[in-house]
């Protein structure tokens, strides 16, 4: 089983460079890595990219900017294999990970989503437990691991708080090939995993760490957290999934959408820095939000990851 590993690209040329070599340096050889070059304006991380001398590896630029839903779409179009990865240019696969995957998908066939273990790292590379990924820590399931979750149960701990780690999430090719929303820019990974889950796809938590996801000021969610952008798109999407959890007669997933009270308290959480900004209009979307009255879904430009 070759796995792809799909790596959009926009970011640091050393933190690209430390994530490429990481896919190089996997323990078992079955993998083939596409990198997606999103215009970025150094050309230099893409003229090392493309001087790999790997016939695994392909760097691809793209003729404009895509953004990265549309980025993410144009990976999910190139994929050759049964399982896929849209790894994070910044991000760290650690020497087992695709030994790792093998074993999974091995153990549950019919798996759509797999979570392997992760830990975080600062921008520096050092071990990091921010409050995010704290909270992300005590939402995820409990219990024996590997462990598999579909259904109703999926949805709630979903909606609950998302504890997956995109750049790090082993999709099946066919339950991903429609692509990912274009309108959001910061929870499109959540709107996908709801999808498969309404669709009767079972999702598989490991705890065996074998990726490592970079936490910076850089990030998307970073950037769209103090002005309120963030929690706008995902209070959309909670509402959506109320209503299809209602559908299926989901009652109790579809009064945790209801609630979010994870993304509430999250939300609740950025107001300093959004006051020390100066943001009035941030700080305004941030409180609807917590008080749970933001609804619309702006277009966006420029957001990276």
């Amino acid at each position: 089983m070759t796995l792809d590993i799909m790596m959009p690209f926009y970011g640091r040329f050393d933190h690209f460079r430390e994530a490429v070599l990481s896919v190089i340096a996997q323990s078992d050889p079955d993998w083939r890595l596409t990198i997606l070059d999103d215009v970025y304006p150094d050309t230099a991380p893409g003229e090392w990219a493309a001087a790999i001398e790997d016939e695994r590896v392909t760097y691809l630029r793209n003729e404009m900017n895509l953004r990265p839903s549309r980025n993410y779409n144009k990976a999910v179009s190139l994929v050759s294999n049964s399982f896929v990865v849209i790894m994070g240019c910044d991000d760290v696969m650690l020497p087992g990970f695709v030994a790792r995957a093998r074993e999974l998908i091995a153990r549950f066939p019919d798996v759509d989503i797999i979570q392997p273990g992760v830990s975080v790292v600062d921008e520096n590379g050092t071990n990091s437990r921010p409050l995010a990924d704290t909270v992300k820590s005590w939402l995820a399931p409990r219990g024996p691991k590997p462990l598999s979750l579909q259904g109703e149960a999926l949805a709630a701990s979903l909606l609950r708080g998302n504890w997956t780690y995109f750049p790090s999430l082993i999709w099946r090719s066919s339950s991903v090939a429609s692509g990912f929303r274009t309108d959001l820019d910061v929870v499109q990974d959540l709107a996908k995993l709801m999808e498969i889950t309404f669709d009767g796809g079972a999702l598989v938590v490991d705890d065996t760490i074998v990726f490592q996801y970079r936490r910076h000021s850089g990030s998307v969610s970073a950037v769209t957290g103090p002005d309120g952008t963030k929690f706008v798109q995902e209070r959309a999407v909670f509402e959506e999934c109320a209503t299809a959890c209602e559908d299926l007669g989901w009652k109790r997933a579809a009064r945790v959408a209801r609630r979010h009270l994870s993304s509430r308290l999250n939300a609740l959480t950025e107001v300093p820095a959004s006051l020390r900004s100066g943001d009035s209009a941030g700080r305004v979307s941030l409180l609807r939000h917590v008080l749970g009255r933001s609804t619309t879904v702006p277009s966006r430009s420029g957001a990276r990851r």
